[in-house]
């Protein structure tokens, strides 16, 4: 069994910053791509910014510039910091990960969210 644990969430001003990260823990043989995906309320989720496992990165065009995705491989875990805030960036914020099992078969894993609110 694996889990995402994800932390950082908040309430933040327009123009702050905010660090989400997300740990991963459970019967894990190797991590492959990990990211942070959010739902604003009436919408779809949807990527905000990846990771893979050689650190190759890619992220939507609303954030690109202002949020930066890393990720520790030893410890397994994936951080978002979070610049220049705007209010439309208020959404749950959700952590998924690619992870392999010791039969090396794949899975996707999800966290369970963390409330990102950006307002004044």
């Amino acid at each position: 069994q694996v889990q995402l644990v994800e932390s950082g969430g908040g309430l933040v001003q327009p123009g702050g910053s905010l660090r989400l990260s997300c740990a991963a823990s459970g019967s894990i043989f190797s991590v492959n791509a990990m990211g942070w995906y959010r739902q604003a309320p009436g919408k779809q989720r949807g990527l905000v910014a990846r990771i893979t496992s050689s650190g190759t990165t890619n992220y939507a065009d609303s954030v690109r510039g202002r949020f930066t995705i890393s990720r520790d491989n030893a410890k397994n875990t994936v951080s978002l910091q979070m610049s220049s805030l705007k209010p439309e960036d208020t959404a749950v914020y959700y952590c998924n990960a690619n992870i392999a099992d010791a039969s090396l078969y794949t899975y996707n894993y999800w966290g369970k969210g963390t409330q990102v609110t950006v307002s004044s």
